[in-house]
């Protein structure tokens, strides 16, 4: 159970795009929180005051990189992280089946027939930050030699790169809530890039894909090759856990370990439950780490979660060593009259 709950305080702007309750993901910077919804392309960041986080700035990914499908269209960003004055996004990169809507059964089937690619989905892009440590701090264009970067586009998101792979092309164009292709969380030390995937979960195992990003022009990022990688380039490596038939709906470093918020892969509730794979984000990173037994993921924490609301979709370690959660569809409860939400702080075991 949570040992206890923090407001999130968003202006008009956001409580309007539904920002506050669509919230996909959360990363700290020590003084304040970086957070992302998926009906957007920005991302948005708040301080502390007074016991609750408030004085959100936005800011447009179209500011700093070339999105594939312009700036209205929305990113569906899953996953944030901060590493060495960088911080870092990442789309769902998967397809939608259209909503059904109720008492329309003829149009109910059509919808349901209907799959979307939106390419504003399909990105990975890194963000230079100046001011860390301040209220100020900020994403900028270009710092110096660090300049905003995206690896997007036909033949260069990491859904193509998947295109000939044994375990997952299969599943590219199912709709992430079918269990096809649905990134959802990143973690980042050093020239390492962890991706969680919530689907495809194959026979109870989920997939995390380590990737390494690299400059190639002032706009743009592509894959380097990797020790032991696979696909075109041996530009990625595959990593098969036993989440006991979960996916991973975030993840998020603690020290050399990656904590993994697993979830349903499909429209379900639950159970949700947060693991620690010891040794993940250390500099040789964990032995034996291509398939990964249930006995290595030891469980640390349990977030709670609704029935139809109040799903489990960001966590962030904080500086005392708890967990912040933060929830998609959240219960009404979890809503605050000054237009905020709240997210549940977790004893870490």
């Amino acid at each position: 159970m949570p040992q206890h709950r923090v407001e999130l305080r968003f202006n008009d702007d956001s409580r309007d795009l539904q920002t506050h309750t669509n919230l996909s993901a959360i990363r700290t910077d020590g003084h304040g929180l970086w957070l992302a919804g998926d009906e957007t392309a920005t991302i948005e960041h708040l301080v502390p005051r007074e016991g609750r986080y408030e004085g959100q700035r936005g800011f447009a990914l179209a500011d700093y990189v070339e999105l594939p499908a312009g700036r209205d269209e929305e990113a569906d960003i899953e996953g944030l992280a901060r590493d060495d004055g960088w911080l870092w996004a990442v789309g769902s990169h998967s397809r939608k089946r259209r909503r059904v809507k109720s008492g329309e059964p003829h149009k109910a089937r059509r919808r349901l027939a209907t799959v979307l690619r939106e390419e504003n989905r399909f990105v990975l892009l890194r963000l230079p930050l100046v001011g860390e440590g301040t209220p100020d701090v900020r994403p900028v264009r270009e710092d110096g030699e660090r300049a905003a970067g995206i690896l997007a586009g036909p033949g260069a998101n990491l859904a193509d790169m998947l295109a000939d792979d044994p375990h997952l092309s299969p599943f590219l164009d199912i709709p992430g809530k079918d269990n096809g292709l649905d990134i959802e969380g990143i973690a980042v030390r050093g020239e390492r890039v962890f991706i969680g995937l919530r689907g495809p979960v194959l026979r109870g195992w989920a997939v995390l894909l380590e990737i390494r990003p690299r400059a190639h022009r002032r706009d743009r990022l592509r894959l380097a090759e990797i020790p032991g990688g696979e696909g075109p380039g041996a530009r990625y490596r595959k990593h098969f856990l036993n989440l006991r038939g979960l996916g991973v709906r975030d993840l998020c470093p603690h020290g050399d370990d990656l904590l993994i918020l697993a979830g349903p892969s499909m429209d379900l509730d639950g159970p949700v439950r947060v693991v620690r794979w010891r040794g993940a984000m250390g500099p040789d990173g964990p032995a034996g780490a291509e398939v990964v037994p249930a006995s290595d993921l030891e469980p640390v924490a349990e977030p709670p979660y609704g029935v139809g609301d109040d799903h489990p979709e960001g966590m962030t370690v904080l500086g005392d060593g708890s967990l912040m959660v933060v929830y998609d569809s959240p219960a009404p409860g979890r809503l605050t009259p000054e237009g905020g939400v709240y997210a549940d702080v977790l004893p870490l075991a």
